[in-house]
């Protein structure tokens, strides 16, 4: 309590200093700074002359200062400035502030080059003592390495990182993080401690460190900021050594609600009136990446309940819900969707959800299933909601089948979210106008209404911006863009008979289907995502 009295006293009185200074005071709470901003100011300057860099715009640099009537700390600004070819604009600050900002100077490519120097002193040492072929497996067990690796893991699962590549290329050793869909290097490394941290690697999730032929498979569990976080490992070998690949599968960012997914208004309807179904199928489909599988924990998380025996068959198990039987499939060992599928009818099941279906097996064991009374959960590979019906005909269901056991086809793609913060509004240009205006006057008024929006030019829509809360990139997240056929009377009898894509199309029409495309315009208009990111991805 007595911490946050003083910071707050300090803030007031640098609020005043800045008063009398006649200079902008800036709050620095929680602030982000990038690190080529951090750059611009080196930390031995910042820490003796007290200044820290903010952001920068064009040649403007912001800078925050403790006490700007320090002579020797505005000369030292004035020439870091003129060397870089910036202008100052100093802003009063905190010490507090300070402190915190001082701290970033020690980011991930810090904390590693310090270990890096230890981890080189290792090797020297470790040379003179034993045997080459040991070293690895020696180093891979010592503190330089095991924190290298737990530092890369803290600062992919404080980034939101979904995946971490580790990955060898000619001359050094690449650690990329992928973050709301799109993989930035975060790190580069020298080549020769490949070896040792793909060992380390192995050792948490319990894998062969002396097979490098070979790929493996395997997962751990490690705690960051007090949670424990799952890791999924996959490594491989390429021709300049092996490569790792890490899911993180952090409960923080599991399992969510469907309106958090992005359903809303007809689409949110349709999804909680199947979820009611006693029995059928409910098919997710799109490209892998498009959350399909969050999609499915999410319908899992609703449907579980004390009175009903849920089992899933999963490759892999992404996240962990307590009351599901989750099983993993291994088909290594002969145990695969289908023959999983098998099995867990005898296990007396009212929910069955299946990651994937791959195959005619595994689509005519689902569809018995819902036949005989199960609620079955599944993903496919189609490009829209229509193309599931062609799709199960093609791997061998009978068309007179998939009325009686299909209740619902969604489709999804992910796209990014906008930042709250720094979404700019601007009014659509005419181009644009004109294909959002096309688009609307597909849907329901009524369903516009509902959801609150004005089927007529001119149209508001958002921009990216850039800000602390984002890490200046304009967005943070991700949020799915949906389309949903139900099964229909109409529908049964285009798919008894021959179903065309034609036919399909003026079915979902008909129902007052929302395309993906016109879902991510109705978000586009709701300030959720900008037009260009829909745009991107419907026409893929």
């Amino acid at each position: 309590m007595s911490k946050s009295i003083n910071v707050n006293s300090e803030i007031e009185k640098a609020k005043k200093k800045a008063n009398s200074l006649r200079l902008p005071f800036k709050d620095l709470t929680g602030e982000k700074i990038p690190v080529e901003v951090l750059k611009e100011i080196p930390e031995e300057a910042a820490t003796f002359y007290r200044f820290v860099p903010i952001k920068k715009e064009g040649n403007i640099l912001e800078v925050g200062m403790v006490d700007p009537e320090d002579l020797k700390a505005r000369e030292a600004l004035r020439f870091i400035a003129l060397r870089s070819k910036l202008k100052p604009k100093i802003f009063v600050i905190a010490p507090s502030h300070l402190k915190e900002v001082l701290k970033q100077y020690r980011t991930l490519r810090e904390e590693i080059k310090r270990a890096l120097t230890e981890l080189e002193k290792e090797f020297k040492e470790e040379k003179e003592k034993i045997k080459p072929e040991e070293i690895v497996a020696r180093i891979a067990q010592e503190a330089p390495i095991t924190k290298i690796v737990a530092v890369i893991l803290k600062h992919a699962v404080e980034g939101r990182a979904s995946d971490i590549h580790i990955e060898p290329m000619e001359k050094q050793l690449r650690v990329r993080f992928r973050v709301d869909g799109v993989l930035h290097t975060s790190l580069i490394l020298p080549l020769h401690i490949l070896d040792a941290i793909v060992s380390r690697i192995k050792i948490l999730a319990n894998l062969k460190i002396d097979e490098t032929r070979v790929p493996q498979d395997g997962r751990f569990q490690t705690t960051v900021e007090g949670r424990r976080v799952d890791l999924r490992v996959s490594t491989l070998p390429t021709s300049k050594g092996e490569k790792v690949a890490l899911r993180v599968l952090d409960p923080l960012v599991g399992v969510k609600n469907l309106p958090e997914l992005g359903l809303q208004g007809r689409n949110l309807s349709i999804i909680q009136e199947s979820i009611k179904k006693p029995y059928g199928m409910i098919l997710i489909t799109g490209p892998t990446g498009s959350g399909k599988t969050t999609t499915l924990y999410a319908i899992m998380d609703i449907l579980n309940k004390e009175g009903v025996n849920i089992i899933s068959l999963e490759d892999p198990i992404e996240y962990r819900i307590e009351g599901i039987n989750q099983s993993q499939i291994r088909p290594e060992i002969g145990y695969t969707f289908a023959s999983g599928l098998r099995s867990i009818l005898r296990q007396d099941p009212d929910i069955i959800m299946v990651g994937e279906i791959r195959d005619e097996e595994t689509a005519g064991l689902a569809v018995h299933a819902a036949l005989t009374g199960h609620i079955v959960l599944s993903t496919l590979h189609t490009n829209n909601a229509i193309g599931v019906i062609p799709r199960l005909i093609d791997m061998g269901v009978r068309p007179f089948l998939i009325p009686s056991t299909l209740n619902l086809a969604i489709a999804q793609r992910l796209v990014k979210r906008l930042c709250v913060h720094c979404r700019k509004e601007i009014v659509a240009p005419p181009q644009i106008s004109k294909i959002i205006q096309k688009e609307l006057s597909k849907l329901d008024p009524e369903q516009l209404k509902k959801l609150k929006i004005n089927p007529n030019p001119p149209y508001k829509i958002y921009r990216a911006g850039g800000c602390k809360f984002c890490a200046y990139k304009g967005t943070k997240g991700r949020i799915a863009l949906f389309e949903m056929l139900a099964m229909t009377s109409e529908l049964e009898k285009i798919i008894i008979g021959s179903p065309t894509e034609a036919d399909l199309e003026k079915e979902a029409a008909r129902q007052g289907m929302v395309t993906m495309k016109q879902d991510g315009i109705i978000k586009v208009l709701q300030g959720m995502v900008s037009f260009e990111e829909v745009m991107k991805v419907v026409e893929e």
